[in-house]
């Protein structure tokens, strides 16, 4: 079976992001999209590649129907689709409070392996991976002893170097400024996948919102509103059709160019702004 053709876009988070799903019956009333399986946040392929359409319309108009499809209309049977999917954004590492010193990119074996399992769909390299944490341990390359996240306590296990060093050269590919890649070695723990369900599931900032009345200043709707932190890393495959191998090459040109992109709500408050690192081996 032959591998489709593309890059794999990675995506750091500049500012607090809102990949929103609308009213919850929940304490949080605009929880984050999740996935379904794994309740893991992630950004529906649909409004990222809403987003990416909308800079594409922004910094180049030709061809923009092409890599995305012609709009949907009512009625229209000459509707096309484009010639680039895009896969859902997925988690590969969120930054979560060390008390054991500065934040931590927290991660999981199943986020590693479907990273590699991703690769493999474009015909990239996969990295080694055979350590795995037991519930309560958490890799890391060199901090030793107990480590504290949040209010839970990893005793520390040493990674193995040759498999840590790859794996990290991997992961600096998502990350587009220098300045913060070259913290990931000291800063990257691995954690059990139940362990790492716990933070993904619970451990998201939660921020209270308020309407007021204009004349009064009384609150008239208080909601609850969850968002990603800063720092947190993903990514997304971003592939072409077969038959059209090489679709994807003005968008990729065009994110190099410009890497920033907003996506998800609340725009004007300054939410969803993702600097992206697109990781391609062109033919």
């Amino acid at each position: 079976m032959s591998s489709n053709k593309g890059f794999i876009l990675g995506m750091l988070a500049e500012t607090s992001i809102h990949p929103g799903t609308g009213q919850s019956h929940d304490v949080i009333q605009q929880p984050v999209a999740r996935e379904a399986t794994t309740q893991y946040p992630m950004i529906p392929s649909s409004s990222f590649k809403g987003a990416l359409r909308m800079k594409a319309e922004q910094e180049f108009s030709q061809n923009v129907n092409t890599i995305f499809g012609t709009k949907s209309e009512i009625g229209n049977p000459d509707t096309e689709a484009g010639q680039v999917i895009f896969s859902d954004v997925r988690l590969i590492l969120l930054p979560v409070r060390s008390l054991t010193g500065h934040y931590r990119w927290v991660t999981c074996p199943y986020l590693l392996q479907r990273l590699n399992r991703d690769r493999s769909l474009i015909d990239k390299p996969t990295f080694p991976f055979s350590s795995e944490p037991q519930e309560g341990e958490a890799l890391t390359k060199n901090f030793t002893g107990t480590m504290f996240l949040e209010e839970f306590s990893f005793s520390c296990k040493q990674a193995n170097d040759m498999e840590f060093d790859e794996m990290v050269t991997t992961l600096k590919k998502l990350i587009a400024h220098e300045f913060v890649l070259n913290r990931l070695d000291d800063q990257l723990v691995i954690l059990h996948d139940q362990d790492f369900a716990h933070f993904a599931r619970f451990g998201l900032p939660v921020r209270a919102r308020n309407q007021l009345n204009n004349e009064t200043k009384a609150s008239e709707n208080l909601w609850f509103e969850e968002t990603l932190p800063p720092d947190t890393i993903m990514y997304s495959l971003v592939m072409a059709k077969p038959g059209y191998d090489h679709a994807w090459t003005q968008l990729y040109e065009a994110l190099n160019a410009k890497p920033y992109i907003q996506v998800g709500g609340n725009e004007t408050l300054g939410q969803g702004w993702f600097i992206t690192s697109a990781d391609a081996t062109k033919e």
